[in-house]
């Protein structure tokens, strides 16, 4: 157990049916829609071997895409082969979800077989228009048409989609209000992880925030100051030139473009607001790397405004924060600290994701573009733990309701 969530030392699966739900959401070519990076079907291998080694019958309900993006919606065919290859035995897949043909399918599973359904988000019950305007409760949710369906036929209910934890969809809650529910090996490493560095991290412990999608990373900033988690925010990013700006700088015509560009200038007053009671806490860059027309040219934060963009963190700031890191024995990263896939503007990045990688402490990263950036720098096997989830975590740390752990509780 994992307080209230039962996990698969708490059931017996052998020979039942188990509606295992995944996500298994990769990255993938534009152009060729070839999965380009298969780190969370890796990640989900764990908990699928051992329920076929335990002879479940395990029928696995997956996505593709943003529940938003639906142009982008593709069919799991190259899933299942990427899921055989790394588990090293058969996959059978069948491009329905709860058609006769699927369902007739669920019921010749044998034990210890594998069965992956297609992606449940070309149901419109799994997309986030569904689930904003429908608004439906976890009850409700568990007379959706998906879950009618499949819920006769399954004995349990396993949730291994830590990354889909504040969703609410039919697939993730609605199952656990009709079948014994609990959390997948991943589902159990990633809640285990990240409790300790929300509750009880050990000091002093530092987040590094930044990236270009700011808004989460402003809820959880306020909530790690707010309950004693953060010792310090170390800001990069876009995170950075908005409290730059909140404390009064100008920061030159470029990079308020910018920013009014990605619609971040309304955050100036929230992060003023930040800064009016943790400004000891939250730490700015000293220097800057611009882009002067594809050009690096590194500059103090003093010397500001100026004609080119701001692209990353400057020299001195990547050593300040540097040495920071190495005192923490706790390391939050969410979020690179600039334009790391231009070998001009990657120093920053490169530079924090090696002194983390380097640090005695322990270390938590999270957020799709910071995984993919400790993998070009080499250095992701060195964090003590990567998680696969981004908007989820985000909300986790912020302490905010989750509706998946909630239907996992109330299982």
């Amino acid at each position: 157990m994992i307080g209230k969530i039962k996990t698969l030392d708490d059931i017996d699966p052998a020979g039942r049916t188990v509606l295992l739900r995944v996500d298994i959401n990769c990255p993938v070519d534009g152009a060729t829609k070839r999965i380009t990076d298969d780190t969370r079907i890796r990640r989900s291998a764990g908990t699928l071997r051992e329920l076929s080694d335990a002879g479940a019958k395990t029928v696995i309900l997956a996505h593709q895409a943003d529940p938003l993006d639906y142009r982008n919606f593709t069919l799991l065919e190259e899933h299942r082969e990427r899921l055989a290859g790394i588990l090293g035995r058969p996959v059978d897949y069948i491009s329905d979800v709860v058609g006769p043909a699927a369902l007739e399918r669920v019921r010749e599973l044998q034990p210890g077989g594998l069965l992956l359904l297609e992606n449940v988000r070309i149901h419109t019950e799994e997309t986030v228009i569904f689930e904003k305007e429908a608004r439906l409760s976890p009850a409700e949710q568990a007379q959706t048409l998906v879950v009618r369906r499949l819920a006769p036929l399954a004995d349990l209910y396993v949730c291994d989609a830590f990354a889909c934890v504040h969703r609410s969809e039919p697939t993730l809650v609605g199952f656990p209000r009709l079948l014994p529910a609990a959390a997948g090996r991943l589902f159990e490493a990633e809640l285990r992880a990240l409790t300790a560095v929300r509750d009880n991290p050990a000091h002093p412990c530092v987040f590094v925030l930044g990236g270009a999608k700011i808004l989460d990373a402003f809820g959880m900033m306020r909530s790690v100051l707010e309950n004693g988690s953060a010792d310090a925010v170390l800001t990069t990013g876009l995170v950075a030139p908005v409290m730059m700006k909140a404390a009064g700088a100008d920061l030159g015509a470029p990079t308020d473009a910018l920013l009014e560009k990605m619609n971040l200038l309304p955050f100036v007053a929230e992060a003023q607001a930040l800064l009016e009671v943790y400004a000891d806490r939250i730490v700015r860059p000293v220097d800057v790397g611009l882009d002067r027309n594809g050009t690096r040219e590194d500059v103090p934060a003093a010397a500001l405004p100026a004609d080119g963009m701001i692209a990353d963190i400057g020299p001195e700031t990547r050593a300040a924060y540097a040495a920071r890191i190495a005192e923490a024995k706790t390391i939050f990263m969410n979020g690179p600290a600039g334009r790391y896939e231009d070998p001009a503007f990657a120093a920053g990045t490169e530079g924090l994701w090696n002194a983390v990688a380097d640090s005695a402490g322990m270390s938590v990263m999270g957020g799709g573009d910071s995984i993919a950036a400790a993998e070009r720098f080499k250095v992701a096997g060195r964090i003590s733990y990567i998680s696969t989830a981004g908007g989820g975590l985000i909300r986790f740390l912020s302490g905010r309701p989750l509706p998946v752990l909630e239907a996992l509780e109330q299982a």
